[in-house]
């Protein structure tokens, strides 16, 4: 779902859209949409990102350290339920995210966070068009 919302952002405001992954990603035929796939390996698809990524660009993770990695480099950091990870925020995310993995490893919380419902899709398109308007104002 968020796949589609980025899609149709990246074309409606013809900005370039790349996607990174280490598996086959099917995208839409497009002059800004691309797909990037990288070998197996852990942080291979993540190590890409960062090589690749420029100042004020925008990545789409879950993933807390990746998102530190991008701050770092002066791009935005953006989850897929819509929470913006900024140079102020994002260490505590950090924080809580090597916490919950402790109390996982101690068997103390199990899973992690529920699935992407409507809910979050809406939140995620919200935030990533008020960050796409502030880049192009």
């Amino acid at each position: 779902m968020i796949k589609d919302v980025l899609f149709k952002a990246a074309e409606r405001l013809h900005v370039q859209l790349t996607l990174v992954a280490n598996q086959y990603i099917r995208t839409p035929p497009s002059k800004v949409i691309r797909s990037i796939q990288v070998e197996q390996g852990f942080d291979v698809a993540d190590n890409a990102i960062v090589e690749l990524l420029q100042p004020g660009d925008l990545v789409i993770t879950a993933d807390v350290p990746l998102a530190d990695e991008v701050i770092t480099k002066g791009a935005h950091a953006l989850n897929p339920r819509g929470t913006l990870y900024t140079k102020e925020n994002v260490k505590s995310h950090l924080s809580r995210r090597d916490l919950m993995a402790e109390l996982r490893d101690g068997g103390l919380v199990s899973g992690g966070p529920p699935p992407l419902d409507q809910k979050d899709v809406q939140q995620f398109a919200n935030a990533l068009d008020r960050l796409l308007a502030r880049s192009k104002g």
